[in-house]
């Protein structure tokens, strides 16, 4: 089961989210025919963005996440709720680019050449739309310095899916440590450190069984304030969803 833990550390000066988003984005892997590179690059955001959508506020709330590195995968679109579901798309899912250590190159078939955008639809006239310049393409990196330069928030983000050799996706999730404006040079100091040496996000949930132990084996002290569960709703194919997109109509429905 897909599922988020957040809650505070290091005497409540960091905020810390966690989540395994295994299964929907496996389901979004088999909706649009995702090769490993696409659901590299959906799962990272899908991850992030179920993540973005627990900070929301009320049940009305939506985020929706756009990237656009102008790379061989195009564009890219995430929905997140505040109930923790997902959706979301990518123009063009048959991309594939290896690095020279056989590690799947996301960044390169997102491209740098963009921006990274976050719209909050808050019930109200106009939504509050923030963007950034993307820097590495390889997802992490982006959102992290979108937090810095739109939030003003000090953060690390870490994302991952690891596909199998039948093109499955075999662990997926993200993690977002962040600093609050009270946090002191020893947590500053402690929070480096960890980042500095933490295994990756995909790893580490295969050595878990849930997003909590993996926090309780980074932070002594995590206080869990609460949990989600996690889930791919959409009941629209791509091309209906893309068109959504294009003309501003919108449905009840479920991700990818």
């Amino acid at each position: 089961m897909d599922t988020l833990t957040r809650g505070t550390a290091l005497n409540e000066e960091v905020r810390v989210y966690c989540c395994r988003t295994t299964e929907l984005v496996q389901e979004a892997r088999k909706r649009h025919d995702l090769w490993p590179n696409a659901a590299a690059a959906l799962g990272r955001t899908l991850s992030v963005g179920a993540m973005m959508g627990t900070m929301l506020k009320a049940r009305q709330e939506k985020i929706e996440i756009q990237i656009n590195g102008k790379g061989p995968m195009g564009s890219m679109v995430v929905d997140a709720y505040y109930d923790g579901s997902v959706r979301g798309y990518v123009q063009n899912p048959h991309v594939y680019k290896e690095k020279d250590s056989h590690k799947l190159d996301v960044g390169a078939c997102v491209g740098t050449d963009g921006v990274l955008r976050v719209v909050r639809d808050m019930g109200m006239k106009q939504p509050f739309v923030s963007e950034v310049a993307l820097q590495t393409g390889e997802i992490g990196d982006d959102f992290a310095y979108y937090y810095y330069i739109s939030e003003q928030t000090p953060s690390a983000v870490s994302v991952g899916v690891l596909i199998d050799e039948n093109m499955n996706v075999k662990s997926a999730g993200g993690l977002i440590i962040q600093l609050l404006p009270n946090a002191t040079e020893e947590t500053i100091r402690i929070v480096e450190d960890i980042v500095a040496n933490i295994k990756p996000i995909s790893q580490l949930l295969l050595e878990y069984d849930e997003p909590a132990d993996i926090v309780n084996a980074l932070f002594d002290d995590y206080n869990e304030l609460g949990t989600q569960q996690l889930r791919f709703k959409c009941e629209c194919n791509k091309g209906r969803f893309a068109r959504q997109k294009v003309t501003g109509k919108r449905s009840a429905g479920n991700d990818r």
